[in-house]
């Protein structure tokens, strides 16, 4: 069955440009994405060209389909004064979702992006993804291990990183750290004690999961609440902490930072 659809409503009329408006939209945002610094908390930089390419890309694509529609109205009203004919009113079928359905959601999804900033991970979201199952597993007996690297260089996730190749805590007792993450208050843990943390992104935000490593305080734990950034200097050492020995920064020196414009490990 067929029924003549009004002209104000008309999908014909408007539904090609809601198209073009969300494929704007669209590649705007992938580059909006990119300038803010905002595209480092979303997907990994090995990705970076492609999102950029795909983000101009699209701008290009919606600018020639403008161009063509533009051209397709001039054209059609030459026809028309040509002709002196009246416009046909035009049909169209009954179906489950109304036309340009698809194209209005895109363009509201991408609305809703300029809108909404994207949100670094935090502790909260480290508990819910068990940030336990991340730390570093330990050996019981100690062997002989040389790294190359200087400890005091290592970041957080080369630490981590280090302890997954040779898990053994007493191979690093003793040794310099000096490490940047966030606090995660781990209710398993004693009062002096913290979880300095980061996000480690594999391919996208969506992939995101935490490590971490145990930080032994000279006080209590409520001075360095959740989600603050801290650069901590200290030594390690081997603690028993949930009856497992366990690598742990005690610190010296913990100072208080701004969170880093690039906040996720790769």
């Amino acid at each position: 069955m067929a029924v003549q659809s009004p002209k104000l409503f008309r999908f014909s009329t408007w539904g090609p440009w809601i198209e073009v408006l969300a494929i704007l939209a669209w590649g705007i945002l992938l580059l909006k994405y990119w300038v803010s610094g905002e595209l480092n908390i979303l997907i990994h930089p090995n990705f970076f060209a492609l999102t950029n390419g795909t983000g101009v890309f699209l701008i290009l694509l919606a600018c020639y389909k403008a161009a063509q529609l533009v051209y397709q109205q001039w054209r059609s009203r030459r026809v028309r004064n040509r002709r002196g004919s009246t416009a046909t009113p035009e049909m169209q079928h009954i179906t489950l979702f109304p036309p340009g359905w698809s194209a209005t959601l895109l363009l509201v999804t991408a609305i809703l992006g300029f809108l909404i900033s994207p949100r670094v991970f935090a502790s909260d979201k480290a508990m819910m993804r068990n940030v336990n199952d991340f730390l570093p597993v330990t050996q019981s007996q100690p062997q002989a291990f040389r790294t190359a690297r200087k400890p005091e260089e290592r970041s957080l996730i080369d630490w981590v990183r280090t302890l997954t190749v040779y898990p053994e805590p007493d191979a690093y007792t003793g040794q310099r750290v000096n490490v940047q993450g966030f606090v995660i208050h781990l209710p398993d843990l004693p009062e002096d004690y913290l979880l300095i943390s980061r996000f480690v992104i594999t391919c996208c935000a969506a992939d995101a999961y935490p490590v971490g490593l145990p930080v032994k305080l000279s006080q209590s734990r409520a001075a360095y609440p959740p989600d603050t950034w801290l650069e901590i200097q200290g030594e390690m050492s081997t603690e028993v902490l949930e009856n497992r020995r366990q690598l742990t920064i005690v610190a010296n020196s913990i100072e208080e930072i701004p969170e880093p414009r690039n906040p996720y490990e790769y």
